[in-house]
């Protein structure tokens, strides 16, 4: 099974993802900041990371640098409020940039794409 690591701290809108991605048919773990995060990707590695950039301990941005530093491999959606960090070249190691909103199709969307580029990587 497809297991997605969400760090929001956000604790509504987490579990929001949580319980939507899990109808989807993935396994979901969660995170509240970027400390927390880094602690559960070397605990168990995910298939796919979804990642706020404000949130608290360390924000997205180092959190996804940190992450990428170790494992290159893993795709990153950023899914933020603030579209202006789309200019922010380090946002652009992210596989895809999404601007929260109350649909979450463009995000369900995105995780579909980005593991289905994943599967065909050599």
């Amino acid at each position: 099974m497809t297991t997605i690591l969400v760090v929001e701290d956000d604790k509504n809108q987490r579990l929001l993802y949580e319980q939507e991605l899990k109808l989807e048919g993935y396994e979901v773990v969660t995170a509240s900041d970027g400390k927390e995060a880094l602690e559960k990707t070397q605990e168990q590695l995910p298939d796919i990371i979804i990642m706020d950039i404000n949130i608290p301990k360390m924000d997205g941005i180092e959190t996804m640098g940190r992450i990428l530093s170790k494992n290159k491999e893993i795709p990153i959606i950023i899914n933020t409020a603030y579209s202006n960090y789309k200019d922010n070249f380090m946002s652009w190691a992210a596989d895809a940039y999404i601007v929260k909103s109350s649909d979450l199709s463009e995000l369900k969307n995105a995780v579909k794409e980005v593991l289905a580029k994943k599967a065909k990587e050599p």
